[in-house]
């Protein structure tokens, strides 16, 4: 079960979707944007399409995060995702299960970078965020809220 004090509805995890023009620099040019201002990048995957590469990633400021990239014409979109820790990639399967056990839709995934005491997490867009976060809590697995990951 879930040790953090705060449920997931009321504190979940932000991901921003950054439209970034196919140029060389562009990632490099968000992420330096963000480390400037000692937002730290807790997740990223990159998208290539034709026009654009959409670049979606965990921050762990992202009421900072918002407003830089507003502030600097970064186009980009907002959703909430749910982020479960692992202690490493053998829990895969189990994750997986535990959402196979509930019919719950997996859209895409990805991983965090590590995070303390050496473990990590995957972050996770479902068809049904508390559907899939309380199949995980039932199985012992941590899910995430935004103030787990916040430094």
């Amino acid at each position: 079960m879930s040790d953090t004090a705060t449920p997931v509805a009321l504190d979940p995890v932000k991901q921003f979707s950054v439209f970034l023009p196919n140029r060389v620099g562009q990632l490099y040019d968000l992420t330096a944007l963000l480390a400037k201002h000692n937002v730290h990048v807790m997740a990223m995957t990159t998208l290539d399409t034709t026009d654009c590469a959409i670049d979606r990633l965990i921050v762990d400021d992202p009421d900072r995060a918002r407003e830089l990239m507003a502030a600097t014409n970064f186009a980009y979109t907002e959703c909430e995702v749910l982020a479960v820790e692992i202690s490493d990639e053998s829990q895969l399967q189990g994750v997986l299960k535990a959402l196979l056990t509930v019919e719950i839709n997996i859209h895409y995934l990805y991983s965090f970078f590590m995070r303390p005491e050496g473990k990590s997490a995957l972050a996770l867009s479902v068809e049904d965020n508390d559907l899939a976060a309380s199949a995980l809590n039932t199985r012992g697995y941590k899910v995430l809220t935004q103030r787990d990951i916040s430094r």
